[in-house]
């Protein structure tokens, strides 16, 4: 059974590959999580020159194993926006300053069949970076990130995506208690900056590493 979820999926993925390259991102399909690091790590990274790296949220980033080999890697100057020990205003100015890295790396909330990345954020430097200053960006996407065009992309981010993160941030947040959202007014309200990127600017500037397994929210 498992085998034919995985040809099922390779399938599907391979479609959404060719959408996304229509949209000018560079794209390559692999097989698991470690596979992705591998990917980035062995194949993409050496032919970008990056000196620089920071991180967008992103639990797939954290479960590919992307931030654990970095953030300690001696070989680039690592800004850490994923230290929950640091102080709120050194993290504030970290994720500013992760806006000028050669390389940023980050995940999707959804993207659409047509090659669409579809992104809610609280603060906004994720979708910051994936719009404009970091050289590069590398974005991560599980396959269950897989939506059919922009409404359910849009839905599938306020009915599963953002609940489940303000509970995970431990947010005190009518959707951290009831997991429904309820377009609050709280002030720790994680729902604030849409973004719809359409496609990459400058073309291949957005690599996407597609990711044939359920990874992150």
């Amino acid at each position: 059974m498992q085998e034919w979820i995985q040809q099922y999926w390779e399938k599907r993925l391979e479609k959404l590959k060719a959408a996304l390259e229509m949209n000018n991102f560079n794209v390559c399909i692999v097989d698991s999580a470690a596979a992705a690091k591998d990917t980035v790590v062995d194949k993409i990274l050496p032919k970008l020159g990056a000196k620089s790296i920071s991180f967008g949220g992103s639990m797939t980033v954290v479960g590919c194993g992307l931030y654990s080999h970095f953030k300690d890697n001696d070989q680039y100057t690592v800004i850490d926006t994923y230290d929950r020990s640091v102080p709120k205003n050194e993290m504030i100015e970290r994720r500013r300053q992760s806006l000028l890295v050669d390389l940023f790396l980050c995940g999707t909330n959804a993207v659409t069949e047509s090659g669409q990345l579809v992104n809610l954020d609280m603060v906004g430097n994720r979708v910051a970076g994936i719009t404009f200053g970091p050289k590069h960006v590398i974005i991560l996407l599980g396959r269950n990130k897989l939506t059919a065009d922009l409404e359910e992309a849009m839905v599938r981010i306020k009915d599963y995506a953002a609940p489940v993160n303000a509970m995970r941030l431990k947010m005190k947040t009518p959707c951290a208690k009831t997991g429904v959202c309820e377009d609050c007014k709280s002030p720790m309200r994680i729902c604030n900056t849409w973004t719809i990127t359409e496609k990459s600017f400058s073309k291949g500037r957005v690599k996407v590493v597609l990711i044939n397994e359920d990874l992150g929210f």
